[in-house]
């Protein structure tokens, strides 16, 4: 459809051009004595018939133009193309006059070139400023103050409606499975994004050989359906993609700034790297080191060693969440029920160790 659109349009320009364009051709060809070409409606019809055959050749060009336009303009916020636009306005008008008080100096050469020169600079320019200064021209059409104040005097809230809070889901908490279990909570707020990219990358690892890879990948597909069917807010997929950035962690970055989302994620190198980028990020396993009870020095609770220490006469003990007690002295007590005194607590955000030796009486 849009290249017969195309192919109409040629036609018409083609006429259009053949009436301006060919009457003087036909003079300088000596033509003009003809009666027939001297017919407004031929020219009109040889133009749109020459433009119309260039269309068969060119319309396919047209059409790829059109659409990677369209693609990159539907990519772009709505925000960012209203407020580039209007700086473009802006530009083109001060061109304008300016423009306008150089014809008045009437200098042959500058009078016709230099108009056409600042209006491409002072768009261009316009454009810019328009687009990177959006977020301070907000601040400035919006109302000081709007919505803070209700009649009467009381004190209410605003009334436009907030940004939407996004956060992106990367490879690794798909996998892992616990967010689905936190967001049924209603701890997470905002929308769940999960891009393209990470979702093909799901795919692949559930699609490979490896069986192990493919149990994960095949879990993580699942804990997406569950979020989509039980979670009360919404769960989209984006298309977003970067195609000059082969790593899914980089993309992630890039797509978390443009959209100013938060990345949930359990990946510590990528919230390494997040940190680096100054990109908010929100690590699982963080959250499940915050929410472990907190021991303190000097406190007693009662283990069970189940193996050797990497030191000499350590004894290993776990608590029901997980974490890793090292026991001083417990080597003898392999197997056995016994109560421990702690004495210090490591917590990194790779986890939490503690550190403890049997209790005095025990010992003794």
């Amino acid at each position: 459809m849009l290249k017969r659109v195309i192919q109409i349009a040629f036609l018409f320009i083609g006429g259009a051009l053949g009436f301006v364009f060919l009457p003087p051709l036909y003079e300088m060809i000596n033509l003009s004595s003809s009666p027939w070409l001297n017919n407004p409606y031929t020219s009109v019809a040889l133009g749109a018939l020459l433009l119309f055959l260039l269309s068969f050749s060119l319309s396919d060009y047209c059409v790829k133009l059109i659409n990677w336009m369209e693609e990159v303009l539907f990519k772009l916020p709505a925000a960012d193309l209203f407020f580039g636009t209007l700086g473009l306005i802006v530009g083109l008008i001060v061109a304008y006059f300016v423009g306008f008080a150089i014809e008045r100096i009437n200098i042959p050469v500058v009078t016709e070139f230099l108009p056409i020169i600042l209006s491409i600079t002072l768009g261009y320019l316009g454009f810019r400023v328009g687009f990177k200064k959006r977020d301070e021209l907000s601040q400035i059409f919006s109302k000081p103050g709007s919505g803070s104040k209700k009649k009467g005097g009381e004190i209410g809230h605003s009334q436009a409606p907030e940004k939407p809070l996004y956060k992106l889901l990367d490879t690794s908490v798909i996998i892992d499975g616990r967010i689905a279990d936190i967001s049924s909570t209603g701890f997470i707020e905002g929308i769940l994004v999960v891009p393209q990219f990470v979702l093909t990358e799901l795919q692949h690892i559930a699609d490979s050989s490896d069986t192990l890879k493919r149990t994960r990948g095949r879990r993580g597909l699942d804990i997406l359906k569950k979020l989509q069917d039980e979670r009360s807010t919404k769960v989209i997929i984006t298309e977003e993609d970067f195609d000059d950035v082969q790593e899914v962690d980089l993309k992630l970055v890039r797509l978390a700034k443009q959209m100013g989302a938060q990345i949930l994620t359990n990946d510590f190198n990528l919230n390494k790297v997040c940190d680096l980028h100054h990109v908010q990020v929100l690590n699982i396993n963080d959250l499940a080191n915050a929410v472990k009870p907190v021991v303190i020095p000097g406190e007693d609770m009662q283990v069970v060693v189940i193996k050797d220490g990497k030191e000499h006469n350590q004894g290993v003990a776990y608590l029901d969440d997980g974490t890793m007690i090292v026991v001083e002295g417990g080597r003898n007590y392999i197997g056995r029920s016994i109560t421990v005194t702690v004495t210090s607590v490591l917590q990194t955000s790779a986890g939490r160790m503690i550190f403890a030796k049997p209790k005095d009486e025990q010992v003794a």
